[in-house]
């Protein structure tokens, strides 16, 4: 893999993963490629979804692309609790799948819980 970024630059995803939060959470990581490695972090990424999917703790996850030809695409995993996740993030298999990943692509992982915003959203 080319590189990584992280989407919050005060709370980075070691941080997040030292954290004590309880609850189900919801993984999202945007992956920015050279368009000429599309094929490469589809295969790349459909062998890490199919051992995280194996993982005790694991709910869903859904890959999206940006539209008008952009080579930016977004994977959104939901975990019953931050346990499980750190367990499948931290699993040496996994981990070595990293390098699967074509050389252009930068990956920004972060954990977000959902919220309760009143007439909008339900926790």
């Amino acid at each position: 893999m080319g590189g990584f970024k992280e989407l919050d630059e005060q709370v980075g995803l070691g941080m997040q993963l030292q954290s004590n939060e309880l609850g189900q959470l919801i993984l999202v990581n945007v992956f920015s490629i050279d368009p000429a490695d599309e094929e490469a972090l589809l295969a790349a990424w459909s062998h890490d979804a199919d051992f995280m999917k194996e993982q005790p703790g694991y709910v869903s996850t859904q890959l999206h692309k940006g539209i008008a030809g952009s080579s930016t695409y977004m994977n959104y995993a939901v975990w019953e609790n931050l346990e499980s996740f750190r367990a499948a993030f931290n699993n040496p298999e996994f981990q070595g799948r990293i390098a699967a990943y074509p050389d252009s692509a930068v990956s920004s992982p972060h954990l977000f819980k959902k919220l309760a915003v009143a007439g909008h959203c339900l926790a």
